[in-house]
């Protein structure tokens, strides 16, 4: 039984739209943790449009704002986008930051930019953080979140805004709320996530709810990240594939090639891929690690391979696994019996692991 209103196919395209759309940048989460937050805070400023839901962009910009402040605030760095680029407009928010340094911070921006106004000293150079980021939000997340379901850029998330009088000035969060234009989604995405939102936004999750109860029975004498820091530990931690990595290298050896299980192309170097992303379930098992091309590797990242993908591939993963068990037979045995094989017998299990497979995979990019 679902919400009036909502689909089970908006919230299968939901989990999607988080586990599969492309991303090199924070940016997809800061969007949709932005939007989750101003639909539960129920903001009077949301209006429904036939099939849209209308929400200022200023609201998401204002968000943002304070989402990103204490990341790039961090003594340590806290990375933001792949490699050793910076987000388009982290050094106009240091800049801000700076500015704040020595006048109490987070705290200080807030109350100015919710009641007393952004100062004039450091007000040209917000004025132009928040453009730039109102064009980030809508140039990179609003483009492609949603073209892993619909193959379709905006297909979520429309947008619109006025072209900015250069004369006005970003004071406080009803200037943004004015000049910044609007977003739009579908109503049927806007209830899902009055529905879902906090669990999502990890608010109402059990693993928050355990912290929270645990910080309350410590006399409020532990920090709520403290906690979460160990509820979240995992045996687990690390990837590790040094022991398929050396079966591959001898085959390279032997052979003067593997095959990219992917791509089939035969390639002289290679990387060692989690066949269901590491990021997704932390699995080192021998099973779950193929030999990849570099490009191709890197460009999966951490997407969840298709079924037709896995049946496509099927002959050369089987090729693999029935290397690496002639090697490490009780381990291998060990580990595919637990994660795929099951109370069934090993008879025929080639067949039966790949089946289990594409269980998997269909599970985790349609259901969780």
């Amino acid at each position: 039984m679902f919400e009036k209103g909502i689909s089970e196919e908006t919230f299968k395209n939901i989990s999607k739209i988080i586990e599969r759309d492309s991303k090199v940048a924070t940016y997809k989460f800061a969007l949709l943790r932005g939007l989750i937050d101003i639909i539960l805070e129920n903001s009077p400023f949301i209006r429904l449009k036939g099939n849209l839901a209308e929400i200022p962009l200023g609201l998401l910009i204002e968000k943002w704002l304070i989402y990103y402040y204490p990341l790039f605030n961090a003594k340590k760095k806290i990375p933001q986008i792949n490699q050793s680029y910076n987000l388009a407009f982290e050094p106009l928010f240091l800049k801000l930051i700076g500015f704040y340094e020595k006048q109490n911070g987070i705290s200080q921006f807030y109350n100015d930019l919710n009641k007393k106004g952004i100062p004039e000293e450091i007000l040209d150079c917000f004025t132009s953080l928040v453009v730039m980021m109102r064009n980030t939000i809508t140039d990179k997340p609003m483009r492609h979140i949603g073209f892993s379901v619909y193959k379709e850029h905006y297909s979520v998330f429309k947008f619109g805004f006025p072209r900015i009088n250069r004369g006005i000035k970003m004071r406080d969060i009803n200037a943004l709320i004015s000049h910044m234009g609007t977003f739009s989604v579908p109503v049927e995405y806007y209830r899902a996530f009055r529905v879902l939102g906090s669990f999502i936004s990890g608010q109402d999750s059990i693993i928050f709810k355990w912290a929270e109860f645990s910080k309350k029975l410590s006399g409020q004498s532990l920090e709520l990240h403290e906690i979460l820091n160990e509820v979240l530990k995992s045996p687990i931690t690390e990837r590790d594939a040094t022991t398929s990595k050396n079966q591959y290298e001898e085959v390279l050896k032997t052979r003067g090639f593997v095959h990219c299980v992917w791509s089939n192309r035969k390639i002289n170097a290679f990387h060692v891929d989690h066949v269901i992303p590491f990021s997704v379930w932390k699995n080192n098992d021998l099973w779950n690690l193929m030999p990849s091309d570099p490009k191709t590797n890197n460009s999966k990242i951490d997407k969840i391979p298709s079924p037709k993908l896995i049946n496509d591939r099927k002959d050369l993963i089987i090729e693999y696994w029935e290397l690496i068990r002639n090697r490490f037979p009780d381990r291998f045995d060990k580990e595919i019996r637990i994660a795929l094989i099951g109370s069934s017998d090993m008879a025929n299990w080639q067949s039966k692991s790949i089946i289990q497979l594409q269980n998997n995979c269909e599970y985790l990019i349609s259901t969780r």
